[in-house]
């Protein structure tokens, strides 16, 4: 079930990551919205990234029949839910176009994306990397 993936999946997951984050930060800085919406905006995307990975190897943990706690494992998909539903709130209520509105929502969501690829691929070229020693 281990393969190593791909150098192009690698390489695109890393692209798909860099350019949700690059895309949303870019986005924030150049945005015309007071300091602390860009900190809330911000905050939801760190704490989105780090939830997903969060999702990635809790799954990823229980298929390969290493313990982890329903309370770890329900944590980390209500944390994801909850940076998807913070964003979409949080747009829903913002006075910006709605295309910059999409352009939130599809940077964060290809970030998060990204994460959870980036993730994967890490986790599996280590497990190859351990069988092959």
């Amino acid at each position: 079930m281990n393969q190593k993936p791909s150098a192009a999946f690698i390489g695109a997951s890393w692209v798909a990551l860099g350019v949700g984050i690059i895309g949303y930060l870019v986005g924030l800085w150049r945005a015309e919205m007071l300091l602390n919406e860009k900190g809330y905006y911000f905050t939801v995307l760190m704490y989105g990234l780090f939830s997903v990975v969060s999702v990635q190897k809790s799954v990823r943990d229980r298929l390969e029949g290493i313990p982890v706690t329903d309370l770890y494992y329900g944590l980390s998909w209500f944390s994801t839910i909850l940076a998807i539903v913070l964003l979409a709130v949080g747009l829903w209520n913002a006075s910006l176009l709605p295309s910059e509105k999409g352009f939130y929502a599809f940077a964060f969501l290809l970030a998060m994306f990204g994460a959870i690829a980036v993730q994967k691929n890490t986790r599996d070229s280590q497990s190859t990397s351990k069988e092959e020693v």
